[in-house]
């Protein structure tokens, strides 16, 4: 705490060493690609590559929602990026995302191939390619566009600031922790106060809103987030509890957290999908058994 207090900042900053903690092998002040690597490509228009956190979990939730409908054209292939060894720094990914994020989406079901990247443009250009999940005009899409958006700028508090610090900072400093459970305290009751009167958080219909704000907040009512359920005291948090309860019961949702996850107990783990008979046939406890 001492050394964290009387820092001083240089008046030029330099990458002298690692940041400490978790994810500190892989962090770096720039960007473009380290390594040379083809991304794999399958049979389907739709090309994902991505891993199960939050912003992963939101595409995944969508697509399977969209095969849920009949949507026979929203099959896609998922292809596991393992975050902590690199892969999103290959020179393929950086072609598919040039901000070394997951997920990223290779759209070939056109005459030229569309790259799409960020989790929120993905949502939108699915929702608009389909024609679900997103009400066409007016102020009921205004509304799905305001929480859309408002979680691409409000997650970052979250985990970057308070699942960073929480969880997974070298040490624990009172001051950063306080600092954004604070802000995530706020984020959760902005949820409380407007799922009050209406079943999601845009009004009466599921929209691609709930599947980008769900896979953060809505697990971490769940207990799924940095082990900090109780800490936030998230059970006093009654509205976004029946909200995360209802969406997870959803076996798209269900099947949506599965995929590409390479953690956790290994029958919830999916680490491709390429075919919708995978979730029955290649999850790892039966790959392992089969070994």
């Amino acid at each position: 705490m001492s050394e964290q207090s009387t820092y001083t900042p240089p008046k030029v900053w330099t990458w002298d060493s690692e940041s400490g903690g978790r994810f500190a092998n892989i962090n770096r002040p720039i960007a473009g690609a380290t390594h040379e690597k083809d991304l794999p490509v399958g049979k389907h228009p739709l090309q994902l590559y991505s891993l199960a956190t939050p912003n992963g979990v939101k595409v995944t939730v969508m697509l399977e929602e969209l095969l849920a409908l009949g949507h026979s054209g929203a099959e896609y292939n998922a292809w596991l990026i393992n975050i902590g060894e690199g892969d999103q720094f290959s020179s393929g990914f950086v072609g598919a995302n040039p901000n070394s994020k997951i997920p990223a989406l290779w759209d070939h079901s056109g005459e030229t191939p569309v790259r799409v990247f960020e989790s929120a443009s993905i949502l939108l250009h699915l929702a608009e390619k389909f024609g679900e999940f997103l009400p066409a005009s007016g102020a009921e899409r205004t509304e799905v566009m305001n929480w859309l958006f408002w979680q691409m700028g409000s997650a970052p508090y979250l985990g970057g600031g308070f699942g960073h610090f929480y969880a997974y900072a070298p040490e624990k400093w009172q001051y950063p922790i306080d600092r954004f459970a604070m802000e995530a305290k706020r984020q959760l009751h902005v949820l409380e106060l407007e799922l009050a009167d209406k079943p999601y958080i845009a009004g009466q219909d599921y929209t691609i809103a709930d599947m980008a704000i769900w896979p953060w907040y809505g697990q971490l009512v769940l207990g799924r987030l940095y082990d900090a359920a109780e800490f936030l005291d998230v059970e006093s948090y009654e509205n976004v509890m029946r909200w995360a309860k209802a969406i997870d019961a959803r076996p798209a949702v269900q099947r949506g957290r599965m995929v590409n996850r390479a953690f956790g107990e290994p029958h919830t783990q999916l680490h491709e999908r390429h075919d919708a008979s995978d979730f029955e046939t290649r999850t790892q406890d039966k790959l392992e058994a089969a070994d």
